[in-house]
């Protein structure tokens, strides 16, 4: 299993961080993408995932909610950054306008210079986009022929929208909000529109902890370990092989971010 999206600096894993991806390992998991949400962690996470190499890769980016914090002159230093050999992605990046914690223009401007920088370097983006579907889009729509690849993490947003990511040809991250029996029946219905050679599954831990686990876990806490339980219920609603759909991700993965599984 693949999991595209952990939050690997998050102070949740800081008493138990090795034990914490020993478990995931252990429990199946091949290969974790750390994300970056703002630059001082992009300075530190190609070092913290190098405790793991050839199964833990890292992110360079600024996250939305950070972006009132960072300057486009700042950002260049994602640059030289990015040269790590375990850096294989530019992101997390993108808008949030659900939570506004920086100033729409200013996630926008961010946004925009980091595709830039995705085009530039050639790398693929990890992206993010919460209720910012009408700005979100044709910003990426102009950008998208300039890049390698792109996938949009944690998908949320409505049929329309996914339809609407699709036709440009990125991926589609998912996370445990499919297992949320309250919040996540309209992200469940549209799982089967989604190709399998677009999906990726994630667990975006320590958040969105599945609520399908069976015992439930004492901490709320979500963590690498539980991957497992986001795959066998995504293959239940794809109605797919377990198998099948933990080798098309390996696929996809591999194909995207240029990695060996």
């Amino acid at each position: 299993m693949f999991d595209l999206a952990l939050n690997l600096s998050s102070s949740q894993f800081d008493k138990d961080r090795d034990e914490m991806m020993q478990r995931g390992f252990d429990a199946g998991v091949a290969g974790v993408l750390a994300l970056s949400s703002e630059l001082e962690e992009s300075k530190s996470l190609p070092t913290l995932v190098a405790n793991w190499p050839q199964r833990c890769w890292a992110s360079v980016g600024v996250h939305p909610h950070h972006a009132k914090s960072c300057s486009i002159e700042q950002l260049q230093q994602l640059l030289g950054l990015s040269a790590a050999d375990n850096v294989i992605a530019i992101g997390e990046c993108g808008l949030d306008f659900n939570r506004d914690f920086s100033p729409r223009d200013q996630q926008e401007q961010i946004f925009e210079a980091q595709l830039k920088i995705a085009a530039e370097l050639k790398m693929p983006v990890v992206m993010h986009e919460r209720d910012a579907f009408e700005r979100f889009y044709p910003i990426l729509k102009a950008w998208r022929p300039h890049l390698v690849g792109a996938v949009l993490h944690c998908f949320t947003g409505s049929e329309s929208s996914l339809k609407a990511y699709l036709d440009l040809d990125i991926y589609i991250g998912v996370t445990g909000w499919l297992c949320d029996e309250r919040r996540g029946q309209d992200l469940q219905a549209m799982l089967p529109l989604i190709p399998n050679e677009r999906l990726f599954l994630e667990t975006d831990a320590p958040y969105l902890l599945p609520r399908d686990l069976k015992p439930k876990p004492k901490s709320r806490r979500n963590e690498l370990m539980y991957l497992g339980q986001i795959y066998s219920t995504a293959a239940r609603l794809r109605q797919q092989e377990l198998s099948q759909l933990k080798a098309m991700t390996q696929a996809n993965a591999e194909r995207l971010f240029g990695i060996r599984l």
